[in-house]
């Protein structure tokens, strides 16, 4: 009899257990719940590329606010590794071709003094990607001088990879670089970030990430691309484990507010950004919008905004690679600010 009760009790704690366990969340879970597939637009191909950043890049599609894009993007070096490239490919490796974006998108409507939102839907990764220490390039290129390169196989439904025996890394995709039009005619590489947008390389930018883009020209003119499967803050080495993706986007025009630089924000944060040379530039940037933020949009003084940056406020180091600018956000949990 007592053996009956004992496995009873058993079956209904296990049964409990069950009951009330949680599935794992993703890492940047949708600020709201899609309750019907998205209803794409527009498809934008690898075919419909460019790396540069200039208001006098053509678009190659001219959209409604609102709009739901699937955009294909290429590898980082553009073709010049590929999945059976060995060492030696980085010998020749040529960056002018570096960062094929997928874009321009004219937006109607957008002006000068607009803001674009862009709401990452879904990200889904292609077969490969590769990894690689390119020599004078990496936050310690001055002080480690050596060649690295490490391909790997992935695919849409891959979680996590082998970087060594017993060493497994989760996978968080996500683009590299998004970015608007700045207002010039000059042809801008996109190696560093700038107020635009750019080469951000951001991890916390990915699946389910609200995205917010100042407007420097008519229409906007948004890309997207530099595709990573993961990367760590800081991007320390020059490179993520670069891959093609495809990116479900929508697209929207927000009159009314203005930016001087991307912020974004996730369901349990809001996170402005600052680019300057140094990270203490950066840093402080980061801090002046988040505390400009707090007065415009929650009705903090300046007193009470910088107090609540040093109370609950996350600096946090992007990327320290893509120079002349490196990149710090600061992350203000959403919990502090519900009741507003």
């Amino acid at each position: 009899m007592k053996n009956t009760v004992f496995v009873l009790i058993l079956a209904i704690a296990i049964s409990l257990g069950s009951c009330t366990s949680k599935k794992e969340s993703p890492k940047n879970p949708p600020i709201v719940e899609e309750s019907t597939p998205l209803k794409i637009d527009h498809t934008l191909t690898t075919e419909n590329t460019h790396n540069k950043f200039s208001s006098t890049i053509k678009p190659v599609i001219t959209v409604a606010s609102g709009a739901v894009i699937e955009a294909y993007t290429k590898e980082a070096s553009d073709g010049q590794v590929s999945p059976n490239s060995t060492i030696s490919a980085l010998d020749s490796l040529d960056f002018e071709p570096i960062h094929p974006l997928t874009g321009p998108v004219y937006v109607e409507n957008a002006q000068p003094g607009d803001v674009l939102k862009v709401t990452l839907h879904k990200i889904t990764l292609g077969d490969w990607g590769w990894n690689a220490i390119l020599p004078g390039f990496g936050f310690l290129s001055e002080t480690l001088n050596v060649k690295y390169l490490k391909l790997y196989e992935l695919g849409e439904n891959r979680r996590t990879v082998t970087f060594k025996d017993g060493m497994e890394l989760e996978l968080n995709p996500f683009p590299g670089v998004m970015g608007v039009a700045p207002d010039t005619t000059e042809l801008l590489n996109t190696i560093p970030p700038r107020a635009n947008g750019g080469n951000m390389d951001d991890p916390n930018m990915s699946e389910g990430t609200v995205l917010y883009f100042p407007v420097f020209v008519e229409g906007g003119l948004f890309s997207i691309g530099d595709g990573h499967a993961v990367q760590g803050l800081g991007e320390v080495c020059g490179t993520a484990i670069e891959c093609p993706l495809r990116i479900v986007y929508e697209i929207e025009l927000i009159k009314g507010k203005t930016l001087s630089e991307p912020q974004y924000e996730t369901a349990e944060y809001y996170a402005t950004t600052g680019f300057a040379p140094t990270i203490d530039e950066a840093a402080k940037k980061a801090t002046l919008f988040m505390i400009n933020y707090l007065k415009n949009e929650h009705g903090l003084t300046t007193e009470e905004a910088y107090a609540l940056c040093s109370l609950a406020g996350d600096l946090q180091i992007a990327e320290v690679v893509d120079l002349p600018n490196m990149l710090v956000t600061m992350h203000m949990p959403k919990s502090v600010l519900k009741a507003n």
